[in-house]
């Protein structure tokens, strides 16, 4: 298979991409490499194996017209975009050119020069709002929604809000709207939260792999946690490890006969969900810490509760996680260790 991972350098897409070097596909990394840890993990895949590198950007329809037509691969995993919902807010042009105006680049590109091509898109639970239209039970440590306690599935409205998810599901609706009106072969998959090995979180964006960090880092300060965080703790996401995510891409590019044109919702499901309290108190077990918290105003549309029914793409695919949350978030804590060590 001929493969094009955009934004093949970050997070999801560096995962994606070793997986393609290991399997000895024919790969073709596209990234702009603007985002923090871009050039680590282009020497780490180097050290991997052998792939084509595009230094190029989605915003600009020359650069992704260049790469469609002189490649034509087999599939296109689409990873790139600004990813922030506070970048979103603070910059709402940079925003909507990567992820509305980058996809439809991608999406023109290829209904141009290949409509043979595979493309899975990674879009987000940000696309459905902040929900509070649903009820929440408050529990010590999480919200619970009463209408969906084991997790949202795709048919609930969409609400587009702030920057980052007017953008997102621009992208995302666009993405079904080429299958339907041009007969593209394409796919959606909306995330919660995914985590692991080469995330390189920052305070905006990657909230397990952050939180997780700076605890690591507390252990050289007397054991003492100081977390400021948003809102009052107890918001839910379900987590999706890494190498998960990875399965799902290459098992649905394999099956994609009966996924295309449709749109799933993605993540570790109601057994791998976790509140950021609950976070906060298994690092406090696990690393001997002792955390205090600061509160902050929450976040614009932060939802009180995500997480993803997972049983369509289950049942059309047979797809299913198999890292759980504290499995995850043990490995997630051997990387960044090892990770700190080389700095």
């Amino acid at each position: 298979m001929k493969i094009l991972i955009t934004g093949g350098l970050g997070f999801l897409g560096s995962n994606l991409s070793r997986r393609a070097i290991e399997k000895s596909e024919e790969l073709i990394i596209f990234d702009n490499k603007a985002r923090t840890g871009s050039e680590e993990n282009l020497s780490w895949l180097r050290s991997i194996g052998n792939f084509d590198f595009i230094h190029g950007d989605i915003r600009n329809k020359n650069d992704i017209e260049i790469v469609i037509s002189r490649y034509k691969p087999d599939a296109v995993f689409h990873t790139a975009g600004q990813v922030a919902m506070t970048t979103s807010i603070k910059n709402p042009l940079l925003d909507f050119e990567t992820n509305a105006i980058g996809t439809l680049n991608l999406l023109e590109s290829i209904r141009n020069f290949s409509k043979e091509t595979l493309i899975i898109y990674s879009s987000t639970n940000k696309v459905y709002g902040d929900l509070n239209q649903f009820s929440y039970e408050e529990t010590e440590t999480r919200y619970i929604c009463k209408e969906y306690p084991s997790g949202f599935p795709e048919n609930i409205p969409l609400d587009f809000r702030t920057p980052y998810g007017i953008s997102k599901g621009t992208a995302d609706q666009y993405m079904l709207e080429y299958s339907r009106t041009y007969g593209l072969k394409t796919v959606v998959f909306r995330h919660s939260s995914v985590y692991g090995t080469r995330q390189f979180a920052t305070v905006d964006q990657g909230w397990v792999g952050w939180f997780t960090l700076k605890a690591l880092e507390s252990l050289n300060h007397d054991h003492q946690l100081n977390f400021q965080f948003s809102g009052n703790g107890k918001q839910v996401r379900d987590l999706l490890f890494v190498d998960d995510a990875v399965e799902l891409y290459y098992k649905a590019m394999t099956q994609f006969d009966k996924i295309s044109g449709k749109v799933f919702n993605v993540g570790g499901g109601i057994d791998n969900s976790l509140s950021l309290i609950e976070l906060f108190n298994f690092l406090k077990k696990q690393l001997n810490l002792e955390p205090k918290y600061t509160r902050l105003p929450p976040r614009d549309s932060d939802q009180k509760f995500f997480v993803a029914d997972i049983r369509a793409i289950k049942n059309a695919i047979g797809w299913n996680p198999h890292v759980g949350k504290e499995q995850g978030i043990m490995k997630m804590i051997q990387w960044l260790n090892q990770s700190m060590l080389q700095d």
